[in-house]
């Protein structure tokens, strides 16, 4: 039975020196991260297009909002999103593109 505690305290301090090596790498990946991440400061959404996501998320939420062809109710928020931004998009007003 001593034998086994022994070997036990051993893997103990190996796992604990393996969290701190990956630890100090974590931190040495978000500072250099931190240093060439830098980017304007406008807006990429203007704040009309998120009163459009709004309504869609409310439409959605009450059982109202539809897909398009389809005409199936959306349940997936993610999608009444999409929907939301889409609708922004034909407004003219400022959204990213569309990821392909």
């Amino acid at each position: 039975m001593a034998t086994r505690k022994a070997t036990k305290k051993k893997s103990t301090a190996r796992s604990s020196s393996a969290k701190k090596s990956t630890r100090s790498s974590a931190t040495k990946k978000s500072s250099s991260r931190k240093s060439v991440a830098k980017k304007s400061s406008s807006r990429k959404y203007s704040p009309s297009a998120g009163k459009n996501v709004e309504t869609e998320m409310r439409e959605m939420k009450k059982g109202k909002l539809k897909s398009g062809r389809s005409g199936k109710k959306v349940t997936n928020p993610k999608q009444a999103i999409a929907i939301g931004l889409s609708e922004a998009r034909k407004q003219g007003k400022k959204v990213p593109a569309k990821k392909s």
